[in-house]
């Protein structure tokens, strides 16, 4: 037993250093730096805090463009969320962001997962599997940054993988996610670094037979963005201050849910 144990790990530890090299080939260099200055000396740490930003590592489809457009706006949104959730709210949060893709052993420990550029996207059969496991388990989903009919069909593309059977529908102005702390509404744009866009913003959702939303879905807005440029000049602070609220409320639902 301890001779598995010890191969399972040696080949775990293998796993992710080549995963690492692989993702860092991807990247820009200063992209690359800043992951392995983040990520490869302690990949993941302890379990230590109320809340961690986890960001979901996924393949692109063949219909889109992307090399690692699951790391848009790393480390940066991150690195200025989660200090804001803290003065905010109080919860002890993890000082970085963490990474994780849907094979991976840590998945189920993380109850709030983010996903970034779905219309670009691919979750192959045995991830779809995983990410149904995960949100009928009580995990949450939060996805953003895509824009457009195209894009959403790649984004829905794989998400009918994962629930073939669960309709995706708009969220009511009177939904408990818009007013859980912050009292908010549907018709303002968060808009990406581009600025505003003539793409009507939605919120959208997936539900659990408890009426529980697992899968919160920005479509055609980029809060990714506005957590990205809080502290450049150029970005709108109020769409950074709206987004900061929003996500507020994201966390508190999915842990009071």
């Amino acid at each position: 037993m301890a001779k598995s144990l010890g191969l399972r790990k040696y080949v775990g530890a293998t796993f992710v250093v080549v995963s690492l090299i692989l993702v860092s080939a991807c990247l820009s260099e200063a992209q690359a730096q800043r992951f392995r200055q983040y990520y490869e000396p302690t990949p993941n740490g302890p379990l230590d805090s109320e809340f961690f930003f986890v960001r979901l590592q996924y393949s692109c489809s063949t219909r889109s463009r992307c090399r690692s457009a699951w790391l848009t706006d790393w480390p940066d949104a991150e690195m200025h969320l989660l200090p804001g959730i803290t003065r905010l709210t109080r919860v002890a949060t993890g000082p970085d962001g963490r990474i994780v893709n849907l094979g991976s052993d840590e998945l189920m420990d993380y109850p709030w997962l983010y996903a970034v550029e779905v219309g670009q996207w691919y979750l192959d059969d045995l991830e779809a599997v995983r990410l149904r496991e995960y949100l009928d388990r009580g995990g949450f989903l939060m996805v953003d940054d895509f824009w457009g009919a195209y894009e959403w069909s790649i984004f829905t593309e794989s998400m009918l993988k994962v629930f073939p059977d669960r309709p995706i529908v708009e969220l009511g102005e009177d939904h408990p996610l818009l007013h859980v702390l912050y009292d908010l509404d549907q018709r303002t744009q968060i808009p990406g670094r581009g600025g505003q866009r003539g793409e009507t913003p939605h919120w959208r959702g997936i539900f659990d037979d408890e009426d529980r939303l697992m899968v919160a879905i920005n479509f055609n807005m980029d809060m990714g963005d506005a957590w990205e440029h809080a502290d450049d000049p150029w970005y709108p602070e109020p769409m950074t201050a709206l987004a900061y609220r929003f996500a507020v409320n994201y966390l508190i639902y999915s842990m009071t849910h």
